[in-house]
């Protein structure tokens, strides 16, 4: 099969290396309006060639897209308008509301898969790309009765080869989980890194005493602003939901603290440990 990747960064390379890898795939056309990436992905052998999308539409079988969120609402409708029987397209978007209104009642609704990897790290650009980014992670599926049953299934196969596990959700609950478990992890993160960066004026000091905690907590502030700021755009109600109670969480323990309460401190901490009966 012919798989053509539109956009050819941390995700969208990662996707090209582990389609070839796992069979999926014998032939990676890549996609890209920066052409330094496009040449990069394909010196790194990311992608087998380099075409337009609608070159590699009339050559491909399986066409993913994997662009920042708002530029996946500009290039979706010409993609499904230029779909045909044989076509089957894939999103990885971190938001999926908008994106399914948008096809909603589009004739080659059917030929369209809204996916999410649940993948990722904190790096971007096909220097990023790695083998087995994939492996033993969650790809979530949504709406899919909207889908093609022929669609779907090759879809399901792929997340099988690649081999992860598979979730179903309707577009509104994954808006509003994701934006519980992964982005609110980022806009803390970035917070963070503003609040250390705003207090500590020697760099020198951060390098030398920053630990593993911190690195860790940190570590998503790194994250490209181009991905993360459409993802928020696109899921703001349910982010400034989370972050409302992320801020009242901080303002309890803040009172706490300054009433050196330790002992209700205490229990607070000892309540969030609960987390690791979950993740283990």
């Amino acid at each position: 099969m012919i798989a053509t990747i539109v956009g050819t960064g941390l995700i969208g390379g990662s996707l090209a290396i582990s389609l070839k890898e796992k069979g999926v795939a014998n032939w990676i056309i890549g996609v890209d309006q920066n052409e330094s990436n496009l040449k990069k992905a394909q010196e790194l052998k990311i992608i087998d060639e380099g075409a337009t999308l609608e070159d590699a539409m009339q050559r491909s079988q399986l066409i993913i897209l994997a662009i920042p969120v708002d530029g996946m609402l500009q290039i979706m409708p010409s993609v499904l308008d230029k779909a045909g029987p044989e076509h089957v397209i894939m999103d990885v978007g971190s938001t999926k509301q908008k994106i399914l209104q948008l096809v909603a009642g589009h004739p080659n609704r059917g030929r369209f898969v809204a996916a999410h990897p649940m993948a990722g790290t904190e790096y971007s650009g096909p220097e990023a790309a790695i083998k087995n980014l994939f492996t033993q992670k969650t790809m979530v599926l949504c709406d899919v009765k909207n889908s093609a049953e022929d669609a779907l299934e090759l879809i399901e196969n792929m997340v099988d080869k690649l081999q992860m596990r598979l979730v179903y959700m309707n577009a509104e609950e994954h808006d509003l989980h994701t934006a519980y478990v992964s982005h609110i992890s980022h806009i803390t993160s970035f917070a963070l890194a503003l609040t250390v960066l705003e207090k500590e004026k020697e760099q020198g000091r951060i390098f030398e005493l920053a630990s593993g905690g911190f690195e860790s907590t940190v570590r998503l502030a790194k994250s490209s602003p181009d991905m993360w700021v459409p993802i928020f755009k696109h899921n703001r109600h349910n982010v400034l939901d989370v972050l409302d109670e992320h801020i009242h969480q901080l303002q309890q323990m803040r009172e706490l603290l300054q009433n050196e309460d330790y002992e209700t401190f205490y229990k607070l901490i000892q309540k969030s440990n609960k987390i690791r009966k979950i993740l283990k």
